[in-house]
């Protein structure tokens, strides 16, 4: 029986193929379903950049003769996904979310896209992101301001922004985005959809960066599996790739059973930056209880991270940026965020042996990590300590001097390379997701989807996805 059209952009990518294979289904229509879907939402979101719908049903087009001659191109042939702006696409210019580079067309595609493309995927757009990514919001200098599809007033977080908006919406299935220190996983915790930042190395990358990894952003664990098993294929380009190894990633599927017995840390307080919010907090416990009560094993566990380690990585990132920022001419580097400028540039006198002092708290965070975990198969926590903050600010505390004060939770899993998930585990009072961050052990992505998927269980029935509204904005 085929599906109706009005549901089709709330497919998972699984679904979907077995469609395709069933032939109930064509990419081309699901393709026009999401489209139509992203012209519904997009006046009000803006999650988008590049969105190029004839290209984009071309790419159907293609899909739906290589299904009716039994010869699909690859895992993912047909099925409609995103990238992130700072993924590059050959032929197109990577703007970074700002104003100030020159848009210059990328000589091949990013590691990500090329995989994708090979999958046979259907690009669909690139999703918008804030300035060099050095946000928690979509507020940008080159993209209009992203929004929130729970909350229109709410911000996606970022710097993921478009990528977390899109999922949330319904822009299809799978969705791609990067991290360096919670870039998936915050927009994807007050989005209220699923991602996987996995170890360092794992979806290769270009260029490649301490700390920053690409990974899949999807509405269930099952469709960001699917994504891994295209997304980790080797890449020559990234000097920090891990070797290639044959997982299963879609032996995912794990029932409450499954939890019985595993060692699970909980960590309700970062040991810097924001205080947890009560709704927060409350979600977190409940989502402890209910592994709990499934056989985990759940000990509390004392902070980790200090002040001084947030600190020193936020110097650090400062001068980095400080320095790229100088090397641009006088009026393309006015054209920056105020908020990132006066960020950067209050390192400008920073000595040379401060410089070294902070770089020194990547090192710091990751052996504080690392040890924190070692007696635990995974540690649960708030990916945030609040939910979606108000889309005009830049960040939660809206200071350049302190804006980096809700990433304690999720910055060093960055730095110790270990894979950490956000799955919805609950809303607030006013109705906005609350993302539950489960990491693993170093190079066990595989068994932190099983976890989640493990989760999705036990947590029950999630409320539906917002619709878009039915006026103009």
């Amino acid at each position: 029986m085929q599906t109706p059209a009005a549901a089709l952009h709330d497919l998972p990518a699984h679904t979907l193929l077995q469609a395709y294979r069933q032939r109930t289904l064509s990419p081309v229509e699901v393709v026009q379903a999401v489209l139509d879907r992203i012209d519904r939402w997009e006046p009000h979101l803006h999650a988008t950049w590049l969105l190029r719908p004839e290209a984009a049903l071309a790419q159907a087009r293609a899909s739906e003769a290589r299904w009716l001659r039994g010869a699909p191109q690859g895992l993912l042939d047909g099925i409609p996904c995103t990238l992130k702006d700072n993924i590059a696409t050959c032929g197109d210019p990577t703007p970074l979310g700002t104003a100030a580079v020159d848009l210059v067309p990328a000589p091949a595609d990013a590691p990500p896209a090329a995989r994708l493309r090979e999958a046979g995927a259907v690009l669909v757009a690139k999703t918008t992101m804030p300035d060099f990514g050095m946000l928690s919001s979509g507020l940008s200098s080159f993209h209009a301001l992203a929004r929130n599809p729970w909350d229109l007033d709410k911000g996606p977080g970022g710097s993921s922004a478009g990528a977390g908006a899109a999922a949330a919406a319904g822009y299809g299935p799978l969705h791609v985005g990067t991290d360096i220190g919670g870039s998936l996983r915050l927009p994807a915790s007050w989005c209220g959809i699923f991602t996987l930042k996995p170890s360092l190395g794992r979806i290769p990358i270009d260029p490649p960066y301490t700390g920053r990894a690409a990974g899949p952003m999807t509405r269930n664990v099952h469709d960001a599996a699917l994504m891994m098993q295209v997304l980790s294929q080797p890449d020559v380009r990234d000097s920090m790739a891990l070797p290639p190894q044959t997982l299963d990633w879609q032996d995912v599927e794990r029932g409450p059973e499954h939890v019985r017995g595993l060692r699970i840390g909980l960590l309700l307080d970062a040991g810097c930056g924001l205080a947890v919010e009560p709704d927060v907090r409350a979600a977190i416990e409940h989502a402890a209880a209910l592994l709990e009560s499934a056989g985990a094993q759940v000990t509390p566990l004392r902070p980790f991270m200090t002040q001084a380690m947030l600190d020193g990585m936020d110097h650090f990132w400062r001068m980095r940026s400080h320095l790229d920022m100088a090397s641009l001419p006088a009026e393309r580097r006015a054209l920056v965020l105020p908020f990132i400028r006066a960020w950067a540039d209050s390192v400008a006198d920073m000595p040379g042996a401060a410089v070294f002092q902070a770089s020194q708290q990547f090192h710091a965070t990751r052996v504080a990590t690392v040890r924190a975990c070692a007696a635990f198969d995974y540690v649960i926590s708030p990916v945030a300590p609040l939910p979606a903050f108000a889309a005009e600010l830049p960040s939660p505390t809206n200071d350049p001097l302190r804006p980096l004060e809700h990433i304690g939770f999720t910055v060093p899993y960055n730095m110790s390379e270990q894979p950490a998930a956000s799955v919805n585990c609950g809303y607030t009072a006013s109705g906005l997701p609350i993302g539950l961050q489960i990491a693993g052990q170093r190079f066990d992505d595989l068994g932190v989807l099983r976890l989640a998927r493990a989760f999705e269980h036990l947590r029950g029935a999630q409320r539906p996805w917002p619709e878009p509204p039915t006026v103009s904005p």
